[in-house]
């Protein structure tokens, strides 16, 4: 079951405003990236499932994180289906986010009251993510879209609470766009999961990318 409320991540998401995401093969090595993130003061993670077998490794991940992370909360992305959605759930997953608008979904993480974080492009999408519960949607792809599409959102629905995802870089310019622009929070992937040269993660860089982040998050929200 999930550690975390779906009211408890909803805040840790508007509180914090950076949700890091990644997905790596390797148990030890996600390990390694999840502890930086979490040094670098991030207290959500989402995990996206897209290599084979990658259930086995959020199991034991989520395990490392109740165990010696206290305060961290992980959750699934890249999730298409209410199977796979409901599989995660039982592994502990404490929100789950999907790149895609499913009914199946949003059933099965109502259900269990779970935080679900729906993969929307239109305004449509939004309203019909809304009308099924969805308390904060994702903008996706992210990159496709700019600061002032959420602000064009925000303007007949003050109400909606935006997170995109892709197209956000851990950079002072890159936040203020979007957090001026109206979003909740924002998801970032590989700005944020530093590689070195070689193609390896970069811990150290993880942490004060993290920690720079949500240093910037902090002082953009205290200025509104």
């Amino acid at each position: 079951m999930a550690q975390f409320t779906r009211i408890e991540i909803a805040t840790l998401m508007s509180t914090t405003g950076l949700v890091p995401l990644f997905y790596h093969h390797d148990i030890e090595v996600s390990k390694k990236v999840l502890k930086a993130c979490y040094d670098g003061g991030a207290r959500l993670l989402e995990f996206t499932s897209r290599g084979d077998f990658a259930f086995e490794v959020f199991a034991e991940l989520n395990k490392y994180a109740i165990a010696e992370l206290p305060g961290m909360a992980l959750g699934v992305g890249s999730v298409t289906d209410a199977a796979a959605a409901s599989l995660y759930m039982q592994l502990g997953a404490n929100f789950i986010v999907t790149p895609v608008l499913r009914e199946d979904i949003a059933i099965v993480c109502n259900r269990r009251k779970v935080l679900w974080s729906a993969g929307c492009a239109t305004l449509t999408e939004i309203a019909k993510a809304e009308e099924l519960g969805c308390e904060i949607v994702k903008l996706f792809p992210g990159d496709a879209y700019s600061p002032n599409f959420v602000k064009a959102i925000k303007g007949p629905c003050q109400w909606t609470s935006i997170m995109p995802t892709g197209g956000v870089e851990p950079t002072k310019e890159s936040l203020e766009s979007w957090f001026n622009a109206g979003v909740t929070c924002v998801g970032i992937g590989s700005k944020l999961i530093a590689k070195d040269s070689k193609g390896v993660f970069d811990y150290s860089k993880i942490e004060s990318l993290t920690k720079a982040a949500i240093a910037h998050i902090k002082k953009i929200k205290s200025k509104k």
